[in-house]
């Protein structure tokens, strides 16, 4: 990721401050927001950004981090919502006996790990994408949904932008966004694995 950040930083860097808020926001937004936006390298765009701002005297950071989180927050909601409104109908609409139990199987998952596993999702690359709008057809609590959206939102898009910030001057930053991730990532695999023996054990 660091060294497809390098590429990005000496392309934003040649560009005026109201460019780059508004590519990141854009870039975000698409990413978590929009399906077809899943090729986007957020991650390494978001440490590029925090390594331009660090460079720079005329990004303001707090802006900066602001501007990424509300990106990727809203960007999360348009998709459970497109989910929700546009996904479900579809999913109704197929009566047989595979999709009706697929249906209920994600109705299953998302009521007891779906908060975890949108607040991991952020730091898989393309996954992230399409957690959102299944969460959305899966009829996940909205509340639920929005709790782990903001958090996922914080810990993915402003601390991976403040990792870069600071990585020149405090190379341990690196490691330690990193351990974060892998905490949220194996939290979430462990709360689904006890779900689903659970379950088992429920059917049993």
């Amino acid at each position: 990721m660091i060294e497809l950040a390098a590429s990005f930083d000496s392309n934003l860097s040649s560009l005026t401050p109201f460019l780059i808020y508004l590519i990141l926001f854009v870039v975000i937004f698409c990413e978590t927001g929009i399906v077809l936006g899943f090729f986007l390298p957020g991650d390494s765009i978001l440490f590029s950004a925090g390594l331009v701002a660090a460079s720079r005297n005329d990004l303001n950071i707090a802006l900066l981090v602001f501007l990424i989180f509300l990106a990727a927050f809203l960007g999360d909601q348009v998709g459970f919502v497109l989910g929700r409104k546009i996904g479900r109908p579809y999913m109704d609409k197929r009566t047989s006996p595979r999709m009706i139990k697929m249906i209920a199987r994600a109705e299953r998952f998302y009521e007891q790990s779906g908060w975890w596993a949108v607040v991991a999702a952020r730091f898989f690359p393309w996954i992230r994408t399409f957690v959102p709008p299944i969460a959305g057809a899966a009829r996940m609590n909205y509340y639920r949904f929005l709790s782990a959206n903001s958090l996922g939102a914080l810990l993915w898009g402003v601390g991976i932008t403040l990792a870069g910030y600071y990585a020149a001057r405090f190379p341990w930053v690196k490691s330690s966004s990193y351990a974060l991730a892998f905490f949220f990532i194996g939290g979430s695999l462990v709360s689904a694995t006890w779900n689903y023996y659970k379950s088992k054990q429920k059917e049993a």
